[in-house]
């Protein structure tokens, strides 16, 4: 079997972007016959037609929709192989950093980012943005630059992920709540009142109730709350049970007894998401290597 001709990726990209033959043929400053000779090896080579007549103009088959996004990804990958590296000059680097994260992540670890970025890179200024869902297209267009979190099911499948650290749900109540004394078992953990956390319409509910079904027994959920930092502080004032990431919400624990969920539930993968367009480019490169070093440090290092 004959090896294809990679420099049709290309071709390829460009023909998907403007969706005609004489306009990419202008923007590769090829001739006409030429970009149709072009696009017969693509046919040929992907065994489909890939742009069809529609009236005067061509429109892409289901093939090329579903091509178009991981070509282009595929050269902008290929070019920035090809291109010399730049070295970082971080004491004159000008730029705004947009990080999309939860509340828990800024109050816990944010502090320290924004004092190694200014150590390293004073020029630079970080711009913490509410995390009100997973929703891809901040990256996609380039209005968050990364975004901290569990990678879920809907996650845009081009976007690159690094895990920064795994975490595990833990009981908190306030200084002097019963279950700051003796053994929390399953049974006293779920005959208390609970905060529940949820950013979308819901009952505030998940892997820890399925937990407790599992073992035969049910919580109650007095009030449900939009973030972890909400439930600490309603858990700080109350008796109500906050059950919250340990990682995640290091410092906002301080003075408040945590203690082990007294069942099985499942841990948890904080990851650091970015569009691969800005995998190569230095400055942001940086960033990414300042909050994996300083997510990987342990909690009474920091």
């Amino acid at each position: 079997m004959s090896k294809p001709d990679l420099n049709l990726l290309v071709t390829l990209d460009v023909l998907l972007a403007e969706g005609s033959v004489a306009r990419a043929a202008e923007r590769l400053r090829l001739s006409p016959s030429a970009m149709s000779r072009a696009l017969a090896r693509l046919r040929e080579a992907t065994g489909d037609p890939l742009l069809v007549r529609a009236g005067r103009g061509l429109v892409p088959t289901p093939r090329a929709t579903e091509l178009r996004e991981r070509v282009s990804q595929l050269v902008q990958d290929a070019e920035a192989v090809l291109r010399p590296a730049e070295m970082l000059d971080r004491a004159r680097l000008q730029r705004t950093f947009a990080l999309r994260a939860s509340e828990g992540f800024v109050e816990n670890f944010g502090a320290e980012l924004v004092a190694r970025v200014a150590a390293e890179a004073p020029g630079v200024r970080l711009r913490f943005v509410q995390k009100s869902s997973k929703d891809s297209a901040p990256l996609r267009d380039g209005s968050i630059d990364l975004d901290v979190g569990v990678v879920g099911a809907g996650a845009a499948p081009e976007l690159r992920a690094q895990s920064l650290f795994r975490d595990r749900f833990v009981g908190v109540v306030r200084a002097g709540h019963a279950l700051s004394e003796g053994e929390v078992t399953p049974a006293r953990y779920a005959a208390g009142r609970h905060v529940g956390v949820s950013r979308r319409s819901g009952d505030g509910g998940g892997p820890i109730d399925d937990a407790l079904r599992a073992v035969g027994l049910e919580r109650e959920i007095a009030t449900i709350v939009g973030g972890f930092s909400a439930a600490l502080a309603l858990a700080r004032a109350s008796d109500l049970i906050a059950s919250v990431p340990e990682r995640h919400t290091g410092n906002l624990r301080a003075g408040m007894h945590t203690f082990p969920l007294p069942f099985a539930t499942p841990g948890i993968t904080v990851s650091l998401l970015w569009h691969p367009r800005q995998s190569a480019d230095p400055a942001h490169r940086w960033l990414r290597g300042c909050i994996r070093e300083i997510c990987a440090a342990p909690a009474e290092s920091r």
